[in-house]
């Protein structure tokens, strides 16, 4: 493939037209200041430029602009709780709105003063080539990095044992997708290889068309289960709804001939970012570095993070859904001092350094867990309480039982737990069946 093949842009919105319709010159404004300033206000921007071991805040986040927005809140909206606006892992926060509305209103503010200013500029087909490839960079970084994380399926991980353990009527909306989608790699890997090829078929200019494409028909529908399944990336997402169509739009008298008016549909026009030869050499040189920089990182975090809390991370050594068979707190199998929902009903240990206790309500409480085989002891910590601490010997008298001897909460414990047969959901191990003379749906 050629340095020209590369460069060249289909987008075919009237480069060689001397005017554009004023409507149209007016949302170009618009829509170039509000995606760019989008960008840079949320987490794309760090998808596309990345520094590795470097966390960047996103720009709204950062003052004075995060200032600039809390106060549109409170004296605009009349917000009176403290606003959140990072470290939540929601993108629909009350902030998000706001920001969303400083982000329209400045775009409109500025999209009049451009036109004021520049009235009698009658076309930005330059400008728009520009804008076109940054809309590509923009929206492939976010396919790339929601498709790996699916391919390697890690955004929705298969239902970890504490999970497994709720009740269904427990499960909020977002839960129910997470593991639903998570009990399925196979559709999980589907989902995200459609968003990779859509991110793919946007690196090279002659199929941005069936790129943008693939991208609208892969948001669309994660648009719409994060609507019914309440999950908060709902501004986001809608967003890269937006960007598959602006890149679709100038072409949409192609699709009407073609689709709706049976009518001939001609070659796009190419033309090339640069007249020089040398500038779109060196222009198609940092776009390569720039597109195999984020396919590098992307799969790099995919493959580490697999190690670390996917399907290959280090599980913990008593791995596994023990049932609590005897509990004797302080020489007592029955303690006063502690209630039939107080009493834990199962013990769960599934990563390497973390543990959980169900409660006879199925309520879970999480313990960060130290586990020295050889010595045959298991430390507890709790992250929200520095200074609590629990010890525990265990025994494994075989590989179905295990005995925990220590204390916490100032009681003196003995536990004694049996292997649970939960570990193997039916889920897990129903498998997949070409003939079923009935329904298997429980």
């Amino acid at each position: 493939m050629t340095t020209q093949t590369l460069i060249e842009d289909p987008a075919p919105i009237a480069h060689n037209t001397a005017s554009w319709p004023l409507a149209q010159r007016i949302a170009f404004r618009f829509c170039f200041v509000y995606f760019i300033l989008f960008v840079l206000s949320n987490q794309t921007i760090n998808s596309i430029i990345i520094l590795p071991y470097v966390d960047t805040p996103d720009l709204d986040t950062v003052w004075p602009v995060r200032l600039g927005i809390i106060w549109v809140a409170q004296h605009i909206f009349g917000v009176k709780t403290e606003l959140i606006y990072s470290g939540s892992g929601s993108g629909d926060k009350t902030f998000d709105w706001v920001m969303l509305f400083c982000l329209f209103v400045v775009s409109l503010l500025a999209a009049a003063a451009w036109s004021a200013l520049d009235h009698r500029r009658q076309s930005y087909s330059t400008l728009f080539k520009w804008f076109h490839l940054f809309l590509r960079v923009a929206l492939g970084s976010q396919m790339l990095v929601y498709g790996f994380a699916k391919a390697v399926p890690l955004q929705m991980p298969f239902p970890y044992l504490a999970k497994q353990l709720e009740p269904f009527g427990r499960f909020s909306p977002m839960g129910i997708l997470w593991s639903s989608i998570g009990a399925s790699p196979a559709y999980e890997i589907f989902a995200g290889c459609a968003e990779l090829l859509g991110g793919f078929l946007l690196i090279f200019p002659r199929t941005v068309t069936l790129g943008a494409l693939v991208c609208l028909a892969d948001m669309v529908q994660v648009f719409f289960l994060n609507m019914t399944y309440d999950t908060p990336v709902k501004i986001f997402s809608f967003h890269l709804i937006l960007m598959s169509l602006l890149l679709l739009a100038p072409q949409a008298r192609r699709f009407a001939n073609f689709f709706f008016l049976n009518r001939p549909v001609e070659p796009l026009p190419q033309t090339r970012l640069f007249r020089s030869r040398r500038a779109n050499g060196i222009t198609i040189g940092l776009l390569s570095f720039l597109w195999l920089w984020m396919i590098g990182n992307n799969v790099y975090g995919s493959w580490t993070s697999w190690y670390q809390y996917g399907g290959g991370r280090t599980k913990s050594a008593l791995y596994g859904v023990w049932d609590i068979v005897q509990f004797v707190s302080d020489g007592q199998t029955h303690p006063p001092l502690l209630t039939d929902n107080d009493r834990p009903r199962r013990a769960v240990f599934d990563f390497a350094t973390t543990m959980q206790f169900q409660r006879m309500d199925d309520s879970l409480d999480n313990y960060g867990a130290a586990i020295d085989v050889k010595a045959g002891t298991l430390a507890l910590t709790q992250a929200h309480n520095k200074n609590w601490k629990a010890g525990f010997t265990f025994q494994r008298p075989d590989s179905d039982h295990l005995i925990l001897d220590g204390t916490m909460n100032g009681h003196k414990l003995h536990i004694e737990c049996k292997l649970a047969e939960v570990a193997k959901p039916l889920f897990a191990t129903r498998g997949f069946h070409w003939i079923s003379e009935y329904p298997f749906n429980r």
